[in-house]
């Protein structure tokens, strides 16, 4: 788990606002900056793309319904290149939307009509998020006898005196990596294709496949009793 003692200041972030409705792209941009942030408005889903390769974005609120490109091509677009935090600005309370959001590679969702200062909240809980997930991926994550090399992606098994280097593919090790911060936590299938799959059109019974060779992994190293299977739910690495 995260340091509970983590401090974590937004003042100075760069937004990118995507919004064609200039009412409400004013109104977002008030209070952003009345938290201290920076914003850079976009109108269309061009000039969004242009202005994300130009800049240093920290985060995207990005409309749905956008001239030239829509919401979605403007998110599929920039996952190719970037894990910018994005939130969506949608006016269809929806699930589909919702699905749709979280598979491309949406970070969170604000449905229109919204209160501007859940908005800012949101923009903060997210950036927030990012910031810790990065200071995550600096560090060295131990369990049990599992440890894992960010600097190197690599993932080790200690065995009595010897140390042995686990052959993991990449959706393998994120799988891993997410979960090993919190080994008693249930990760959903639909979690651990968002963190682990992003930009997959796979089912969520992929992550199935992908959760039984790493336990078969481990098992090979000795290490039983890992992935254990929620019914109807998901997976935890370990019992609590």
């Amino acid at each position: 788990m995260f340091d509970a003692s983590f401090s974590f200041d937004c003042r100075d972030k760069q937004i990118l606002v995507v919004e064609d409705e200039y009412d409400i792209g004013d109104i977002i941009e008030q209070y952003l900056k009345r938290e201290g942030m920076r914003v850079i408005r976009a109108m269309n889903g061009k000039q969004a793309i242009e202005i994300h390769a130009a800049q240093s974005i920290d985060l995207i609120l990005l409309d749905i319904k956008l001239p030239e490109l829509n919401g979605w091509e403007v998110l599929s677009k920039i996952r190719q290149k970037a894990q910018t935090p994005v939130i969506m600005l949608t006016a269809l309370d929806q699930d589909i939307d919702k699905v749709m959001a979280l598979r491309i590679g949406a970070d969170d969702f604000v449905v229109k009509p919204f209160n501007p200062n859940e908005v800012v909240a949101r923009v903060q809980a997210v950036l927030r998020r990012a910031q810790q997930n990065s200071q995550a991926l600096n560090k060295n994550l131990a369990y049990k006898n599992i440890e894992i090399n960010t600097d190197l992606h690599s993932v080790y098994v200690y065995q009595q005196d010897r140390k042995i280097m686990l052959n993991l593919t990449l959706t393998e090790y994120k799988i891993l990596l997410l979960m090993i911060d919190q080994p008693h936590k249930v990760f959903s299938r639909g979690e651990l294709m968002h963190y682990c799959l992003p930009d997959s059109d796979a089912l969520e019974r992929t992550v199935d496949s992908h959760v039984s060779k790493l336990r078969k992994k481990l098992e090979e190293q000795g290490l039983q009793d890992f992935f254990i299977n929620v019914r109807g739910v998901g997976y935890r690495l370990d019992q609590p």
